[in-house]
């Protein structure tokens, strides 16, 4: 079902445009999506639905004999497994589009304020990936009361992490892209939703991102979340990974270079059990639960990561001094020799 949608308006160009940084680094959650069957996606901020298009993406790739081979499972992938919702109806329509150039014949992409009354979603998705609108505000009278309760606040990236809690199924998992601040922000708001997710929930890892993956949009400095929902609890040690590079440049140009850690994310996220006895000076570690808990659960990266620091030995001030002098000498006579030159 697609609604809000005009598909004449449409043009390849925008489809480009939108997924031109598909986030590459949610494949390994989506490998977790193995519910073929019954599982169901969304993005409660779909966007141009870039993170659904990769999620269908990779299940056309790695599970393409066991979807289309059968008629029950096509069916659930072309008509019941993907849902977005956006408030930008120019986002729709390319959303709507973009997923059904990439194969999926009937996305349910729909015209919705997704942290309002109006919706009414609860415990029904198996997978939340999603990038949504952050350093906003909003008023108490439009936000749902059941998100109210939970996390009181009106910026907006802590009442989606409320949502995304509200809306997935028991073991249904999340991937959600966040702004540093919600990592170690000190409100009371902030602490809620991090403890909620640390002992309610099964929190996974989070990954570190660079401030330039967004630009020339933004350069505002990023994390991914990932999680579970449990209801209770089962955080133990969690996976911290400081990504250095994405496959581009992380200035305003993002031109492609070469260095890009995003395979190595998916590698050592998927083989987490060998991580435990890494150091805390590597780009991944593990950190137990307690620890967290005893740092006032803040998930900020830095909290945790040991710098290792180079000793740098600079030479005795007399000797500095003897050079400056042996170097003034030599200048002065080679300024004698230029002057003797010019004078000559």
């Amino acid at each position: 079902m697609v609604t809000e949608v005009n598909r004449s308006i449409m043009h390849p160009v925008h489809i480009v445009q939108g997924v031109s940084n598909a986030p590459c680094a949610y494949s390994s959650i989506v490998q977790r999506f193995s519910c073929i069957n019954d599982g169901v996606a969304t993005d409660p901020a779909c966007g141009t639905s870039g993170f659904l298009v990769a999620a269908g993406e990779y299940l056309k790739e790695n599970k393409k004999d066991e979807i289309f081979f059968d008629k029950q499972k096509k069916d659930h992938y072309m008509n019941h497994m993907f849902y977005g919702y956006d408030m930008d109806r120019t986002m729709l329509r390319i959303g709507a589009m973009n997923m059904m150039t990439h194969g999926i014949d009937n996305p349910f992409i729909e015209y919705r304020d997704s942290l309002s009354d109006q919706n009414q979603d609860k415990d029904k998705y198996s997978l939340v990936l999603a990038n949504p609108p952050f350093k906003g505000s909003l008023d108490a009278e439009s936000v749902s009361g059941d998100l109210l309760k939970v996390c009181k606040t009106k910026k907006t990236e802590l009442l989606f992490l409320t949502l995304f809690l509200r809306i997935l199924k028991i073991g249904g998992r999340c991937a959600c892209i966040v702004p540093d601040g919600v990592l170690f922000g000190s409100s009371k708001a902030h602490k809620d939703i991090r403890t909620e997710i640390v002992e309610n929930q099964r929190l996974e890892a989070v990954i570190s991102m660079p401030s330039g993956v967004f630009k020339p949009y933004a350069g505002v400095s990023t994390a991914i979340l990932v999680f579970t929902k449990t209801e209770h609890g089962g955080t133990d040690n969690v996976w911290f990974y400081d990504m250095k590079a994405d496959g581009f440049s992380l200035d305003d140009k993002r031109a492609v270079v070469s260095e890009n850690d995003i395979t190595d994310i998916i590698k050592r996220f998927k083989n987490r059990e060998q991580e435990i006895d890494r150091k805390r000076t590597e780009q991944s570690f593990m950190v137990p639960k307690q620890e967290i808990v005893d740092n006032g659960y803040d998930l900020s990266i830095n909290k945790y990561k040991q710098v290792e620091y180079e000793k740098i030995e600079y030479p005795v001030t007399a000797e500095i001094l003897a050079n400056i002098k042996a170097l003034d000498k030599e200048i002065a006579k080679e300024m004698e020799e230029l002057e003797a030159m010019l004078n000559g």
